[in-house]
């Protein structure tokens, strides 16, 4: 790939190669007779395209110093505006004069080569309308106008730019009205344009550059986030898990042991699942499973656990930990509120291109802090941020006493 200095000079180089390539097409194609032959004209047409090519090359690279100088990428736009203006009108008088300068210098100017041609060609044609050697010229001052030497004197004018003036001396007037005019005019008109397009493209450059920045910034704020609600999530998991635990410590040792190997699984899973954005739901399911065995130690009988997974949703991504949160929001404000406990079911199922994830306890949502808890809120956080806003959570109340969480996520 090119630098960015490398990709300003190839596009200096190809840029203003073109308009040269242009120029000489339409001097093979159309002009030929006027500016490659004889050889001498056309080598001093080659000669003038090449410095019209330096010196277009060297005023637009100065043009591109001052720009970074005066850091115009900070003006509001109407001063941007006039500075194309007054650089263009700059350097566009700048190449005219200094182009014409430098040929006359070298003495390699086309325009005194053609002029030199004219002149000979004018001098042949007095020859040629039999007037060489006389004053027809002067044919102002007489008191009758000889209708032979006026039209003599025209068309050698008309046809040469060349003619003499009253004492015989030749003069030159361009029979191109306008010419260094237009030169100009194209000049600035180039410059302009290549103002425009070096404006236009560090303007677009920018914008996408601000958009990149802003969203490795976005990206930057969602990884915080996500890692913020983990650290939340972990410490709760952890500390509710302790609970289950020192209930057994007296009751059945034995079974308090198999309980800390459970909960160093557990842990071990959590903090790899740190490191990701979504797991497998199989492996989800496992840090649920665990969870599940601790809690109904503590619980026994007045804990039910119902699961429905289809098999095809097993190797299906979903946010790591989150399923756990659900279970244990549904136990927290759920079964451990009601003297009987109640029933945990977990459901997962594929449905019209989404995956649908569905934990139901039995209880009300009296006991969900009006759905301002953490867990629903962390879910809620972490589905928008994951998924974009297409990812859905809903929690209600359903038929038979229970409470419904609903997740649904794009396959």
């Amino acid at each position: 790939m090119f630098t960015s200095t490398a990709r300003y000079w190839f596009c200096q180089f190809a840029g203003w190669g073109a308009w040269a390539l242009i120029n000489l097409f339409f001097a093979y194609q159309f002009a030929s007779d006027i500016y490659l032959y004889p050889e001498t004209k056309r080598n001093l047409f080659f000669f003038a395209l090449t410095l019209d090519l330096i010196w277009s090359i060297l005023l637009t690279h100065l043009l591109r110093l001052v720009l970074k100088r005066i850091q115009w990428m900070k003006f509001s736009l109407p001063r941007v505006a006039a500075i194309v203006i007054v650089g263009a009108v700059t350097a566009g008088l700048t190449e005219y004069y200094a182009f014409q300068a430098t040929c006359n210098v070298t003495g390699l100017s086309l325009d005194k080569f053609t002029n030199n041609e004219r002149k000979e060609k004018a001098i042949a044609m007095e020859k040629e309308l039999q007037v060489a050697g006389t004053d027809y010229y002067d044919y102002a001052a007489k008191t009758t106008i000889d209708s032979t030497k006026y039209v003599a004197f025209n068309k050698i004018k008309k046809t040469t730019g060349w003619h003499r003036d009253k004492n015989g001396a030749w003069q030159f007037e361009e029979p191109w009205k306008g010419k260094d005019f237009w030169a100009i005019t194209i000049t600035f008109i180039l410059m302009a344009l290549w103002l425009l397009i070096y404006i236009v493209w560090h303007y677009v450059n920018k914008n996408r550059n601000d958009q990149i920045d802003k969203l490795q910034l976005e990206a930057m704020v969602k990884s915080l986030e996500l890692k913020t609600i983990k650290s939340h999530i972990n410490p709760h998991f952890i500390f509710n898990a302790h609970n289950s635990i020192r209930a057994l410590v007296d009751e059945n040792p034995q079974r308090a042991r198999q309980a800390i190997t459970e909960l160093s699984n557990i842990l071990r899973s959590s903090m790899q699942a740190e490191k990701l954005e979504t797991v497998p739901l199989q492996q989800e399911l496992n840090i649920v499973k665990d969870y599940l065995a601790l809690e109904h130690m503590r619980f026994e009988d007045r804990l039910k656990i119902e699961m429905s997974i289809d098999e095809n949703t097993l190797e299906q991504s979903i946010p790591p930990m989150m399923l756990q949160t659900l279970v244990e929001n549904a136990i927290k404000h759920g079964i451990s509120k009601t003297i009987d406990g109640g029933t945990i079911k977990i459901v997962s199922v594929n449905k019209n291109g989404f995956h649908e994830l569905t934990v139901q306890n039995s209880g009300s949502l009296n006991g969900y802090s009006s759905h301002t808890g953490f867990g629903i809120t962390s879910t809620h956080d972490r589905l928008n941020l994951l998924f974009q806003g297409k990812a859905n959570f809903q929690i209600h109340e359903i038929e038979g006493g229970m409470v419904e969480s609903k997740i649904i996520m794009p396959l």
